[in-house]
């Protein structure tokens, strides 16, 4: 049967409206009143290109600091084009909107315009993603390097102390962050979630026992949560996720986490350390982020500040938006390192 001409033609400009709005979806950026945004590139050890987002403040003349974020765990964008969409995105816009300071991000391996594949990228290949994009703070004539910050957020803020390598950092800032094991904080943590789930404490003892042994063949033993249930099928009713990972990324991420070495990475920083830790965060607990501090502290006394931001989530929000304190705080703790 034919299709009569006018049809087609109006066919073709709705597909043809179609892909423009798809492209404009896809190309959407970020609009900074205070600030101009540059795209750039940098490259992975496994030769992914990996999309950052330089900010650079306006009517600001001469070299400025500059704020070096390491993003979460997740596969989600650190680019924001719909502004204050939630907690980790308002600290960005915040910081860039009102510090005056230069910042740079980095979309990890496939997520954004980033090349690769987020979901089977492992923690090193990412770590030396977040140290590229460190190095390229010398591509900018703006960056003052003798004022620079690094802010963790979430994962990123435990593991950020390892990005570092050109230039000195003048102080860290580790929000919803740890400084244990992966190990332990996955035992903590699966206690709370088998706690908020409503299970009795008799079954709760009874499982964390057997996450025990099934953390230590994961994280330590390098087996994948599949291998282990294979030879443990009694143990099958325990996992929630996927049989070669957790959380949307590969089990050679976790055990690489597992083995390193927060406790003496930290312990070596002696630059002033600021965490933040909201009390209503259910992911990373009082534990995993105080412990970072007292690392700080126990080798450099008086050199980590913890603060607890009352009733905030992991991502540092009350009710869905961030937490009153929490900018001002991070704002006040900048300036006056900066100085």
């Amino acid at each position: 049967m034919r299709v009569p001409a006018m049809v087609l033609v109006l066919g073709v400009l709705l597909i043809q409206s179609a892909l423009v709005q798809s492209a404009f979806a896809q190309t959407r950026r970020e609009n900074f009143k205070n600030a101009e945004v540059t795209y750039d590139w940098v490259t992975d050890n496994h030769g992914d290109r990996l999309r950052t987002f330089i900010t650079r403040p306006k009517n600001i003349a001469g070299k400025v600091p500059v704020v070096f974020f390491v993003g979460w765990l997740s596969c989600d964008s650190v680019e924001y084009p719909g502004g204050e969409t939630d907690g980790f995105g308002a600290i960005f816009w915040r910081v860039i909107e009102q510090s005056g300071y230069a910042t740079i991000r980095m979309d990890k391996p496939g997520v954004g315009e980033s090349q690769g594949d987020c979901g089977k990228t492992d923690f090193q290949t990412e770590l030396s993603g977040y140290q590229a994009a460190f190095k390229s703070i010398g591509k900018y004539d703006f960056m003052d390097r003798d004022r620079l910050f690094v802010v963790g957020l979430s994962n990123g803020g435990g593991t950020s102390v390892l990005v570092p390598s050109e230039y000195p950092v003048r102080a860290y800032i580790a929000a919803s962050s740890w400084g244990r094991t992966w190990y332990e904080h996955m035992l903590e943590l699966e206690r709370v979630r088998l706690t908020r789930a409503g299970k009795k404490a008799g079954e709760i003892d009874q499982d964390m026992k057997a996450f025990a042994q099934f953390y230590d063949l994961y994280l330590n033993q390098k087996m994948t949560p599949g291998e282990i249930i294979d030879h443990h099928p009694e143990w099958k009713s325990l996992w929630y996720d996927e049989r070669d990972g957790q959380y949307g990324r590969p089990a050679a991420f976790y055990q690489q986490l597992q083995e390193l070495n927060l406790g003496e990475a930290w312990q070596k920083v002696k630059v002033p350390v600021l965490v933040l830790h909201g009390t209503a965060d259910n992911v990373m607990s009082d534990a995993d982020s105080r412990t970072l501090a007292n690392i700080v502290n126990h080798a450099h006394p008086g050199m980590a500040r913890y603060v607890e931001i009352e009733g905030a989530d992991h991502i540092l929000t009350v009710n869905g938006a961030l937490e009153k304190a929490v900018a001002p705080t991070i704002l006040e703790w900048l300036r006056t390192h900066a100085n």
